[in-house]
Parts: C-alpha cells; sequence; structure tokens
C-alpha cells in the first residue's frame, strides 16, 4: 500500500480525545491531524516523538491530516492506522502472498456472519470457506515480542468466539494479526491488559481457530506484508500488570 500523498514529518505535541493528535510540523505550523487508533497506543504516543503525516485537500474531511506512523527511538518505524493492516492483507491476498492463505479464487471484504457481525474477508475457492479477521498490532514491552490487544476489546473476544462457531459448522476460521512495527519477531497475547481476550485466544485455539501474525515492512513511502512471526500462548510470566490509564 502506497501513500496517496507525500508524508509530512512532525514531532508529537499531545493526542486527545481517543482520534485527535497535535502536531508540530518542520515547517513551524501546529496542526490537528486525525488519529485511526481507537486503542490506548501505549508507547507510540509519547510527547516528542518523531511522527509522519498524510495531508489531504478533501473538502468533505474536516482535518486536512490523518497520522500514519511514528518512528520510535531504536526500534524505527510503526504504523498507527488501523485501518492499514486490512488494506494491506487485501494487497497480499490479491497477490497470494500469504502462503498459509494462498489458493483460493476469490476473497470477499465485509461479509455478514455470526451475531450482528461482519468478517473481514471471506475466502472461497479453495476448499473449505475460510473466515478470516484482521487485527492491528502495535504494542511492544518485551524486546522483540509483539502484544495483543494494548486495552480491553470485548468485541475482539466476540470475535474469536463466533471463528470458534465457525470451525464448528465445518468451516476453516484465521485470525491474522498484522504487526505494524519493524522490530519484532514473535507475537502473542497482554493476558494482563485483557485477561478475558487472553482466555478466548486460548480457547478459540483450542477449538480450532488458527491464529497468524505477519510483520509489516514500514517505510515513509509504503506499508506492505513481510513475513511470518511465530503466535506464543499467553502466559504472562516474563511481564507485570500494567495500568493503561494514560489519557487517550
Amino acid at each position: 500500500m502506497e501513500f496517496e500523498t507525500p508524508l509530512i514529518p512532525g514531532t508529537l505535541v499531545q493526542r486527545y480525545k481517543r482520534f485527535l493528535a497535535d502536531v508540530d510540523l518542520d515547517d513551524g505550523r501546529r496542526v490537528t491531524a486525525h488519529c485511526a487508533n481507537p486503542g490506548a497506543m501505549m508507547g507510540v504516543k509519547s510527547p516528542g516523538l518523531r511522527v509522519w503525516l498524510e495531508p489531504n485537500d478533501n473538502p468533505k474531511r474536516k482535518l486536512k491530516f490523518a497520522w500514519r506512523l511514528v518512528e520510535i527511538p531504536g526500534a524505527g518505524m510503526v504504523g498507527v492506522d488501523t485501518g492499514v493492516p486490512n488494506r494491506i492483507v487485501a494487497e497480499a491476498l490479491a497477490a497470494n502472498k500469504i502462503a498459509e492463505l494462498s489458493g483460493y479464487s476469490d476473497f470477499r471484504p465485509e461479509q455478514r456472519y455470526g451475531t450482528n457481525s461482519r468478517i473481514d474477508f471471506l475466502l472461497t475457492g479453495g476448499g473449505p470457506d475460510t473466515y478470516l479477521e484482521v487485527k492491528n498490532c502495535h504494542l511492544i514491552r518485551t524486546p522483540g515480542l509483539a502484544e495483543f490487544p494494548d486495552c480491553v476489546t470485548a468485541r475482539g473476544a466476540k470475535h474469536l468466539e463466533e471463528l470458534a462457531r465457525m470451525v464448528e459448522a465445518g468451516h476453516r476460521a484465521v485470525m491474522l494479526y498484522v504487526v505494524q512495527r519493524t522490530d519484532c519477531d514473535r507475537l502473542t497475547m497482554a493476558a494482563d491488559l485483557d485477561p478475558v481476550y487472553a482466555e478466548a485466544f486460548v480457547d478459540a485455539r483450542a477449538r480450532g481457530v488458527q491464529a497468524l501474525a505477519y510483520r509489516a515492512n514500514i517505510t515513509t513511502k509504503r506499508i506492505s506484508l513481510e513475513q511470518a512471526v511465530p503466535v506464543l500462548d499467553p502466559d504472562g510470566s516474563d511481564r507485570k500488570p500494567v495500568k493503561s490509564d494514560e489519557t487517550v
């Protein structure tokens, strides 16, 4: 996925009201950007971080900038837009670049299933229908270890249960975690931040839901799906409980 317009660098002033961020651009302007991320954004929203915004001239948009990337010292680029994973997964599916999901003749986004839900992608024409849910991940607290989620997600736990029911109905179900950062080589669940989700993950995996994780390749020009990383069962043994009570 290439960015539609060249990104503009700046310095993060604050992220607030969940979907807004004030940024001091390198040219001296202070602007407010849309932050397409409803999560806690732990570790990637500290004031003073280098960020990259995508400008737009769409008259229908109130905000003329969107926050796309943050640069973490010693870690590299991190994508903060939670809408990006679905876009790069769609590109990868079309190009047959996800080995575990190759061989299907068709994939359709946003298909109704379960209880008042929509699956991110329904893959058909290559064996049993495959229900594919995509999640964004950019939390890291242990070097090299990505974690999901970064705050409580009741909706995420619901998705796991509905995927498990698809398996029980004779279909294939896959949860794909897209790690939008370049410094991770494995992924697990943040059991201390959302124990209910971690329990739902273990249960869904035991019932036949497949768990995949792919790291993204991120530059200021484009983001693409890069390579698979292992998905570990949650145990929380190497980390202490962390309170996520920062202002969002």
